[in-house]
């Protein structure tokens, strides 16, 4: 599973933070099977992330995991760049991972991150708290074989879904 890491903090763009969140994202992704390929970061500007969003799934990246942008500050708009690239959302993992963060704070409920398919790609944000990566991860792990195996397949196969 070719996946690709997008850190997206303008703090850690311009080196005044250290960036927790993408490594931890990758290794854990790594423990689940995925093959990291590609770990970036981008400031929080709606332009660049799409962009690179846009490249990943052009690259044919299986698997796009995006970490920070999704909380409720002005600049945290990494749905909305997420939105512009998908084709079909994947609802049901954006809403497996705010239910499983809210059994650990009720602020989980404010993350807005969304999940979802571009062209043979599925992009998942999680939040730029290595926390609550750590919290989250173990959710979507189980799924991602069978969601890449499913995307990857040729149109015309039968699904069970």
């Amino acid at each position: 599973m070719r996946t690709c890491v997008l850190t997206v903090s303008t703090s850690v763009s311009r080196r005044l933070n250290e960036d927790a969140s993408g490594p931890l994202l990758a290794h854990l992704a790594e423990q689940a099977g995925a093959d990291v390929e590609a770990m970036e970061v981008v400031p929080d500007d709606f332009g660049l992330i799409e962009d690179r969003l846009h490249h990943f799934v052009d690259d044919g990246f299986a698997l796009i995991f995006t970490t920070g942008g999704t909380g409720f500050t002005p600049d945290d708009i990494t749905p909305e760049a997420t939105r512009a690239v998908i084709e079909r959302e994947a609802p049901g993992i954006a809403e497996a991972m705010r239910a499983e963060s809210a059994k650990h704070t009720p602020m989980g409920m404010l993350s807005r991150g969304v999940s979802g398919i571009a062209h043979r790609t599925l992009i998942v944000n999680f939040p730029g708290s290595p926390k609550a990566i750590d919290q989250l991860f173990p959710v979507v792990a189980p799924v991602l074989e069978h969601a890449v195996r499913t995307l990857q397949r040729e149109h015309g196969g039968q699904s069970s879904h």
